[in-house]
């Protein structure tokens, strides 16, 4: 039994009612939790040194099968919806014995680890986990105490991970084995029947996504941050699979953090310690900064192998799309330390758009930004969700609708005070479809995503012309250095222009049909961002 000399890990989970276990592992290293997890034939060591694991059934998150505990606390704070599904608390109070009951005889592994970068903001968490790489991706993605914080850190919120757990389904309120629970006033958070290990992550991301803005004054955001050399502080708003990560991960500028972020009234700060990145079709080449930090102690999911070899086959599809890599932050060269950065000079909206419409950048105004942002459009991206096995349009509250507890006007009036206040520059960038719709057309080049975000960076968009365009009354660049000028107006690159007339106007009728329900909520000046319906 591992016991750390400044806690007694097996009375404090006798507290919570985990009893009885075979065996307690407490705050161990990664290189401890790799070699458990080889002698343990739950993983296979990569030649690049990370460790590979399957995550079994669920290789995504289940949004159907997450819920909120709907109480007191929580009965007129959650915008209750299909993503805060409500449990009553009797339910929860029968899981959580189920789950806690389920630990007896087996071995446990526990992390004291926290969110949250900016001190005032910090959040402690423990993490339970039934497996020794589950233990190991709280490592990589949260951030990590000093050994001697242990002995006065007290967990504010506890996460209890069991993969083997199954619930009864309707026999326990729920709709079938796997579920994922929070509980807002007993601060925990339970996860059974599924070992995607996402669901800890996005767990951990829903609490603070209600608790910063409705306590703390502080925006949460599901976007990327990073900062250049003379401060400039940028944000990379999206879905899973629009190139938060990839696009923030700029061997010019510091990295914040790849997915979840806070900006209080000084500053942008990261929640998490670490990156949880895809890897399909990963290549040096495309991302480097990526590639080479999969190596000893990063945790690589649902994978491929060269056959007969352990090198990793990012092509590989067998499992799933959404094949993922866990590593501590700092396995970024340039990575900030501490991650906090300073007020944002210019935001981008990332949108993966399966229809081949939208610009590849388009500048915004203070307006349309807020008509985007409370749109959040996109395509679910294959694999990041079960079911979804290719791209299928989406809009997603402020980009993050199945993370938000809180009503998205919350969220939207938060960042609508703070572009106005600090003259942001807001840019609307596709990382989707060009030249056709999903099966047509072709994907964006990264390189050109990559040059248009540099440029408008720079300030080199600042001093050119734009066009509008027709429809949705963007401001498009005519050109823009590095890029094809044929590609920045997306009617372009289409030899049918009278499709894409079609396309778009569609597209354009799918927002306005999606805004309907913001409607009543929105004032008169944002409404009038809508696209034009021709």
């Amino acid at each position: 039994m591992q016991i750390s000399s400044v806690r007694n890990p097996v009375a404090e989970l006798r507290e919570i009612g985990i009893a009885d276990t075979a065996d307690v592992h407490y705050q161990l290293t990664p290189e401890v939790l790799v070699t458990q997890t080889l002698s343990r034939q739950q993983g296979i060591l990569a030649d690049n040194g990370a460790l590979a694991v399957n995550t079994g059934e669920f290789t995504g998150r289940s949004p159907k099968d997450k819920f909120i505990v709907k109480d007191e606390l929580t009965a007129t704070t959650v915008n209750w919806n299909d993503f805060n599904q409500p449990l009553a608390p009797a339910v929860f109070d029968n899981l959580y014995a189920k789950i806690t009951q389920y630990f007896a005889g087996k071995e446990v592994w526990m992390r004291d680890c926290y969110a949250c970068a900016h001190p005032e903001y910090r959040t402690n968490i423990r993490v339970i986990t039934e497996t020794p790489w589950a233990n190991l991706f709280a490592y990589n993605m949260f951030l990590r105490p000093a050994e001697e914080e242990l002995e006065f850190q007290d967990p504010e919120w506890t996460v209890i991970q069991a993969p083997g757990c199954l619930a009864d389904g309707a026999a326990d309120g729920v709709r079938q084995h796997n579920f994922s629970v929070v509980n807002f006033t007993k601060k925990v958070i339970l996860i059974g029947g599924s070992a995607y290990t996402g669901e800890i992550k996005k767990g951990i991301f829903t609490i603070l996504n209600y608790q910063l803005p409705h306590f703390k004054n502080v925006l949460s955001m599901h976007c990327s941050a990073n900062q250049g050399k003379d401060g400039d502080t940028a944000i990379f708003f999206g879905l899973s699979g629009t190139g938060k990560t990839t696009l923030s991960a700029d061997p010019e500028r510091k990295l914040i953090g790849d997915d979840e972020h806070g900006w209080n009234a000084h500053s942008v700060f990261n929640f998490e310690g670490g990156c949880y990145a895809k890897t399909i079709d990963l290549s040096e080449a495309k991302e480097p900064q990526i590639y080479q930090a999969i190596r000893e102690g990063a945790l690589l999911e649902n994978i491929g192998f060269v056959p007969g070899t352990r090198q990793v086959n990012y092509a590989d599809r067998a499992i799933t799309e959404n094949t993922r890599v866990s590593y501590p932050l700092h396995y970024i060269d340039n990575a900030m330390e501490p991650s906090i950065g300073g007020i944002p000079k210019h935001i981008f909206f990332l949108t993966c758009d399966a229809y081949g419409v939208l610009p590849p950048i388009s500048r915004l105004t203070p307006e349309q930004a807020m008509y985007q942002f409370i749109s959040g459009y996109t395509a679910r991206v294959a694999g990041t969700e079960t079911g979804i096995t290719e791209p299928k349009s989406t809009f997603s509250a402020c980009f993050g609708a199945p993370f938000l507890p809180l009503h998205p006007a919350k969220y939207a009036q938060m960042l609508g005070d703070k572009m106005r206040e600090n003259q942001v520059s807001v840019w609307l960038v596709n990382t989707g479809w060009t030249g056709g719709a999903y099966g047509a057309g072709q994907r964006i080049q990264l390189s050109y995503t990559r040059a248009m975000i540099c440029a408008a960076l720079k300030g080199e968009l600042d001093r050119l012309a734009y066009m509008e365009h027709a429809i949705f009354g963007f401001a498009v660049p005519e050109m823009c250095p590095g890029v094809p000028a044929d590609i920045l107006d997306p009617r372009n690159t289409w030899v049918d222009k009278a499709a894409y007339d079609r396309q778009a106007k569609d597209l354009a009728k799918q927002f306005t049909d999606n805004f309907k329900k913001y409607a009543s909520q929105t004032p008169a000046e944002i409404l009038a961002a809508a696209p034009k319906m021709l």
